[in-house]
């Protein structure tokens, strides 16, 4: 589906989520075909914003439920930082029988909840 696109100027990330025979797998996949794997990633333009509030917030053992606050955290600040993000957080979880989803909020009432702690 990319490789299409290559040498037309155009710059884009995706990550792919899935699962399979060993288990849960995340990989980010840009327009030059470079395919990485990892346990997080962080794409777009706003992806540095949101990685410092992820990598001061990840823990190895956090809970499915810190897990979604510290990624509504993250794409909520990545938005609110940068002028080209979207203003709403889309948060899914993919699991071994299919994916959920998680939320769908507007980013500035996230941000009225988050701004004592976050901003």
């Amino acid at each position: 589906m990319m490789l299409g696109y290559r040498g037309m100027g155009l710059s884009m990330g995706s990550m792919i989520v899935g699962w399979d025979n060993k288990g849960p797998g995340l990989y980010y996949v840009d327009d030059n075909a470079t395919r990485l794997s990892g346990r997080m990633f962080s794409t777009g333009c706003g992806s540095s914003y949101a990685y410092g509030v992820i990598d001061s917030g990840y823990r190895e053992d956090m809970t499915v439920e810190e897990a979604y606050e510290l990624g509504r955290r993250g794409i909520t600040h990545a938005t609110h930082r940068d002028a080209y993000s979207g203003g709403v957080v889309n948060l899914y979880h993919m699991q071994e029988d299919g994916w959920i989803k998680v939320c769908k909020e507007d980013v500035s009432e996230l941000i009225h909840r988050y701004r004592k702690g976050m901003f």
